[in-house]
């Protein structure tokens, strides 16, 4: 059996790079594409067929089917995928209904198929060697977990800011606060280029475990900024993706001294934490084929794209309350 034959469903803004990079690891077996003058120019550009969504799910020898079409395609396409016996890998969201994801997961589990969700940051060395700090006890107790996912355009209308930029952070936060869903969620946004569409959202989640989190959400903000802080009581790291590689993890020995009635805040030198660099997209893709071949379990597996939907939802619906 060949390693892994790949389609990609859906070539556009995102698609295009993820073919590039199953084309790239030399497991890209064909595309598809409802616009036929993309779905040509991708075709000759890796020499590569285009086929129908039809021909796609016929084909025995596609093992796994990445579904990189709009969300609300989303649960359709992965599921007719899996029916078919297809691994999927999904971009973000898994998909836009709590029950739609519910009913791909307990599919995936009947048919003893691989599905993967895309949450790329999972991915990313400097996150890995973040959430390695912490279950390692190197930060201490988590007290706070906040992240800034900040840029000046691009502005979307097929979905709000909190769809399309706050995926990645949920799922970080998620994975660092214990991998369970927060006990408390609240937002609040605005739509200032769009009478319904927020451009602006900040979320706020606490976790039974005592961890509190926020996300910052924006593209109408003056200048780009992707962060993520983690705040211990032992220690204190920031994952700054705008920084060079030298300089995207720091860690911060600052300690929270509770011994006396007043807690005494310690401060230390930043420590800038080696990382090998890589691409995350690069890995991701790689991290699916490998699940492909072995059957194991991915990192952002269809229950934890589960989890991520659920704050998403009632982050949205919180929003929502208070326009």
């Amino acid at each position: 059996m060949v390693l892994a034959n790949i389609s990609v469903v859906g070539c556009g803004h995102w698609g295009k790079n993820l073919v590039r990079n199953f084309y790239e690891l030399g497991v890209l077996h064909s595309i598809s594409d409802n616009n036929l003058n993309t779905a040509e120019t991708i075709s000759k550009q890796y020499s590569i067929p285009s086929l129908s969504w039809k021909n796609i799910l016929e084909n025995t020898s596609i093992e796994g089917v990445v579904v990189a079409s709009p969300a609300p395609y989303h649960y359709d396409l992965a599921r007719a995928a899996l029916e078919s016996g297809k691994d999927v890998y999904i971009e973000k969201p898994i998909t836009l209904q709590n029950d739609h994801a519910e009913i791909l997961c307990d599919l995936a589990k009947e048919k003893n198929r691989i599905l993967m969700v895309g949450h790329l940051l999972q991915y990313h060395p400097a996150f890995i060697e973040a959430k390695n700090l912490v279950e390692q006890g190197k930060l201490g107790k988590i007290h706070y977990i906040y992240s800034n996912r900040l840029s000046f355009g691009k502005v979307r209308r097929e979905e709000n800011v909190l769809w399309s930029f706050a995926p990645h952070d949920v799922s970080m936060i998620l994975a660092l606060a214990g991998g369970e869903v927060p006990n408390y969620v609240d937002a609040t946004g605005s739509a200032q280029t769009h009478d319904e569409i927020e451009d602006f959202s900040i979320v706020h989640m606490r976790f039974a475990n005592g961890v509190v989190a926020h996300i910052n959400v924006s593209w109408i903000h003056p200048f780009k900024e992707q962060k993520l802080v983690i705040i211990g009581d032992k220690g204190m790291a920031v994952f700054d993706d705008q920084k060079d590689w030298s300089e995207k993890l720091m860690l911060y020995p600052h300690l929270i001294n509770r011994e006396h009635d007043m807690p005494e805040l310690l401060k230390a030198d930043g420590i800038a934490v080696a990382l090998e660099p890589g691409e995350p997209l690069r890995m991701e893709c790689q991290h699916f084929v490998n699940c492909i071949k072995t059957r194991e379990n991915p990192r952002t597996d269809g229950a934890e794209g589960l989890r991520v939907l659920d704050v998403l939802n009632k982050a949205e619906q919180s929003m929502k309350e208070k326009l």
